[in-house]
């Protein structure tokens, strides 16, 4: 309460529900590597404590701050050493403190708790509102069956069902509030149609662009739509159905387009993260660092093979772009950035998300500036084609070793054009990429391959 994260009307929820009571006996919390960002899961390693064997640094972590990995492999991992990927926890409690806060439910109100976890979070909705009230639920049959189990030794018989949370639980509606402890892509219109008009949606949405998610307060209203503000990022585990297929670089960049230049820089870009990620949709990006220190970006459309890759060779020099495809992905990068700077650099906070009963999200900004383009990806809810995570995770290794890799090899300059803006320029390995240059953008487009030099010669002069 001291640190403002934990309202005091909660205080008595918290004072009567123990994490400790929730948590298994060998448990993985995350250990941050910057403590002033205890929540960055991507700058984080975990650690394995068992209450049998270290009983006082077992509970030392259970009072504190961090989140905790419950799960690994969607249960398919054993043993005491960490899995692959961590696939439930017990949340940070300021994060839970501020999910409830959003919630504001009250004694009486009927909420559907999706994603039950630990079951933690439904105790501490069952103490505000009344056992009868709650219903959790989660789509592991041992996650839920735990969580039931540790419900019901402290007495608060709240529902605790199996099923696809992404598709609530009509039986036990409509619910005034429902709250989402993992991260979702798309909001679904099952919850919609559960929650009662002028009811809320509390959710943690993202896009595909990255694994970051933000917590979202959403409205319910009468023509089936769903829309309020973002009030703080975060990052969650995903719904199964909703995890990013990472894409194979390989596949994606057959040659090297011609390089241009870009001003952008990236700290502008991160400080610009969540307004891309609303307005540049069906996109996977991620950054790493390259071999010489410099940093990369990269950018892949999941609609077809579209491709971007900046790298800054020179700290606060030009970054180097280069982008192949139909989709000009860099474009719309750097125009979202470029509409980011002209709404004033807004933060998340002055951005919020509407959803549509069609599937379709949008977002905008106060005090009521729509942004220039769709948010996140259509897709079905709970039918999505689902990659098993062993494959999933080959496929992000993969992704990330091949843009290591790539970016990694020597790049060739593009020839001067010739009179008519053509130009031919050698790739590292192989053919030569011919080029036009747009007379509208200014950017190099490539338009063929020529296996030789007569080839090359015969666009050159054609």
């Amino acid at each position: 309460m001291k640190s403002g994260a934990l309202a005091s009307d909660w205080a008595p929820a918290f004072a009567a529900v123990d994490r400790a009571a929730f948590l298994p006996a060998l448990m993985r919390p995350f250990l941050p590597s910057d403590p002033q960002r205890p929540g960055d899961c991507a700058a984080a390693r975990t650690i394995t404590v068992d209450r049998h064997t270290d009983p006082d640094a077992w509970y030392g972590y259970a009072d504190s701050d961090l989140s905790v990995v419950t799960q690994w492999d969607d249960g398919a991992h054993r043993g005491k050493q960490p899995g692959r990927v961590p696939t439930s926890s017990s949340s940070q409690p300021s994060v839970v403190f501020a999910l409830l806060a959003a919630v504001d439910a009250d004694a009486g109100m009927r909420v559907l708790d999706a994603g039950t976890g630990t079951g933690e979070t439904a105790a501490l909705l069952a103490h505000r509102c009344g056992a009868a009230n709650i219903t959790a639920i989660d789509v592991d049959p041992a996650v839920s069956a735990a969580a039931r189990e540790r419900l019901c030794t402290l007495g608060l018989y709240a529902e605790a069902v199996t099923g696809e949370a992404l598709a609530g639980h009509p039986d036990r509606g409509p619910y005034d509030r429902l709250l989402c402890t993992f991260g979702v892509r798309s909001i679904p219109r099952a919850w919609m149609e559960q929650v009662r008009s002028e009811g809320v949606i509390v959710a943690t949405y993202g896009t595909h662009y990255s694994s970051r998610d933000a917590v979202a307060r959403l409205t319910v209203r009468s023509a089936g739509t769903a829309s309020g503000p973002f009030l703080a990022g975060v990052e969650f585990m995903k719904a199964r159905s909703h995890r990013t297929v990472w894409p194979d670089a390989e596949k994606y960049v057959k040659q090297w387009p011609a390089s241009t230049d870009t001003a952008v820089q990236p700290d502008q870009l991160a400080n610009a993260h969540h307004a891309i990620s609303l307005t540049v949709p069906h996109v996977a990006h991620t950054t790493h660092t390259e071999p010489d220190g410099s940093p990369a970006a990269w950018w892949y459309s999941l609609i077809d093979r579209s491709w971007a890759a900046v790298r800054w060779p020179e700290e606060y020099g030009p970054g180097v772009v280069y982008q192949h495809g139909p989709r000009r992905l860099w474009g719309a990068v750097e125009a979202a950035h470029g509409w980011w700077e002209t709404q004033g650099c807004p933060a998340l906070d002055r951005f919020g998300l509407t959803a549509g009963p069609d599937g379709r999200h949008h977002g905008w900004t106060t005090p009521g500036t729509c942004c220039p383009g769709p948010a996140g990806d259509r897709r079905s809810d709970v039918d999505a084609d689902k990659e098993p995570l062993a494959a999933w995770a080959d496929r992000r290794d993969r992704r990330r070793e091949s843009d290591r890799q790539i970016t990694g090899r020597r790049r060739a300059e593009p020839l001067d054009p010739d009179a008519r803006g053509r130009a031919a320029h050698l790739a590292p390995e192989g053919p030569r990429v011919l080029l036009e240059l747009d007379g509208t953008s200014g950017e190099w487009v490539p338009v063929g391959v020529a296996e030789n030099a007569v080839q090359a010669s015969r666009f050159l002069s054609g």
